[in-house]
């Protein structure tokens, strides 16, 4: 990954753009940036390759997905451990990171130690995931979950400093 990069307004523009709807072909972005093709995929490749696109994902839409295979449960999970040690901070990271329920892990502070969004099946599935990560690890000093009743806002775009906004 290339650290020493630096963005103008047209890498800005891209990546605004890549992370609103990433199928737009390069004669798409090339036109909305008003640069080349040919320039518009090497923009694309550099930022990359820099480490600034880390992957290419379809967003699936919750309600949808939820109403043919049942809504499932989100919970925002504050898990506080024992020790602040970071050997016992990385082991507990590296277990809930692993784990597919986990849909997010944030190291937080002052309060808990981590904030984490789980999205499991429903509520046998929570407490499985629960026994997995809370109870197995004797490290785990409080669980505190919040369990979502709707979910007003989901983005995944970062916002970007485009000229005007």
């Amino acid at each position: 990954m290339n650290s020493n990069i630096t963005l103008d307004a047209t890498d800005l523009a891209l990546l605004d753009l890549l992370q609103t709807d990433a199928s737009l072909s390069n004669l798409a972005l090339a036109e909305a940036v008003h640069v080349s093709p040919p320039t518009c995929l090497r923009r694309v490749k550099r930022l990359t390759e820099a480490g600034l696109i880390e992957r290419q994902v379809a967003v699936l839409n919750a309600d949808r997905l939820g109403q043919l295979l049942g809504h499932g449960l989100t919970a925002i999970v504050e898990v506080s451990l024992d020790r602040q040690s970071a050997e016992a901070l990385d082991a507990f990271e590296a277990r809930a990171v692993a784990d597919g329920g986990v849909q997010q892990c944030h190291r937080v502070s002052p309060g808990p130690d981590f904030c984490l969004v789980v999205t499991v099946a429903d509520m046998p599935a929570y407490h499985a995931l629960a026994q997995r990560l809370f109870t197995a690890d004797a490290s785990v000093r409080n669980v505190k979950a919040f369990f979502s009743v709707k979910r007003a806002k989901f983005e995944t775009k970062w916002p970007l400093p485009l000229d005007g906004n």
